[in-house]
């Protein structure tokens, strides 16, 4: 069995030594450990330090695509060199190399898709009161919408079977964090959740620049994946809250009107009418998104089946 372990990578000079250094190259139930970086544009050293501590594979990107591409990319380069299990971790070494062979434990059990590592946000003296907080209601929304039980929806470092991976398809430019874990729920992948240790921090997040820009991103990110998953249910809801609105301002115009009053309050049957068209138009988006989400079904199982093959040809 084959573990690949990539590494998205952008300006990571000082830290990538460290966190090649601490992935363990001998873990039970695998034969073999290979390490692989996505340099996502990087300006300093990163790809010369990556050939210097021993990575087996890199994959440069032509200028920054992002976490989220360049995590696609590195799934994509681990299916065809044939990866087993594919574990992703950050550059910056802020998880515990060790606790890879922890990671992959479910994996090579065969009793889990994807097992994503819990760092027990709580504990870490790192986060902000408000980075906690925040971090627990945004794992809250994701086992909603996903129907897993992953406590820590954001954590990057994560194990992924190779069927897991085939059927992973990122579309957010962002993060692939909360994308996935949705993913995998609606397809039905079973999804493992392992504690895993953190190190101290080295630098400040890249992904979350802003506080409220990365709010926003990742309930962007929530609401696109339902939508996509979900459209029939998430338009019906948004057409009948529009619907019910629409009888507030027509009851009140009915009880004017049979108090002989009807006359002055004709705001409120114009009202009423445009919610209850705008409540009509949006279940019908939503009825036309169901026929457009079972056509995306058909041809990412289209996609699937060709990566198989062309997984089959490449090992003949």
């Amino acid at each position: 069995m084959k573990l690949i372990v990539q590494i998205p990578c952008f300006n990571e000079e000082k830290t990538l030594p460290q966190t090649v250094r601490d992935i363990p190259r001998d873990i039970e139930g695998i034969d073999s450990v290979e390490v692989l970086i996505i340099d996502d544009g990087s300006t300093d050293r990163t790809v010369d330090v990556a050939r210097e501590v021993g990575v087996d594979h890199i994959v440069q990107n032509r200028g920054n695509k992002g976490l989220a591409m360049s995590f696609m990319y590195g799934l994509n380069a681990c299916l065809d060199l044939g990866a087993d299990i594919i574990v992703n971790t950050d550059g910056d070494n802020q998880y515990q190399g060790a606790d890879i062979a922890k990671l992959v434990q479910p994996l090579i059990k065969e009793e889990a898709d994807i097992v994503v590592g819990d760092r027990k946000t709580e504990t870490i003296d790192d986060f902000s009161f408000i980075k906690k907080k925040l971090q627990k209601t945004g794992s809250m929304v994701v086992r909603l919408l996903s129907g897993t039980k992953v406590p820590d929806a954001v954590s990057g470092f994560r194990a992924f079977s190779r069927e897991a991976a085939m059927q992973t398809n990122i579309v957010s430019a962002y993060s692939y964090t909360v994308e996935t874990i949705i993913q995998a729920g609606n397809k039905k992948l079973k999804i493992a959740s392992v504690p895993v240790g953190t190190n101290p921090k080295t630098r400040d997040s890249r992904l979350i620049k802003s506080l409220p820009r990365f709010i926003v991103q990742q309930i962007s990110t929530m609401v696109r994946m339902y939508a996509m998953f979900k459209p029939l249910r998430a338009f019906f809801i948004i057409g009948m809250i529009c619907i019910i609105g629409a009888l507030i301002p027509s009851v009140r115009f009915l009880i004017f009107y049979l108090a002989g009053q009807g006359g002055g309050h004709i705001q409120s049957l114009i009202l009423a009418a445009i919610l209850f068209l705008l409540g009509f138009q949006i279940m019908i988006v939503g009825l036309l998104g169901d026929v457009i989400s079972f056509n995306r079904k058909l041809i990412e199982e289209a996609l699937l089946r060709i990566r198989r093959m062309e997984m089959d040809h490449d090992k003949d």
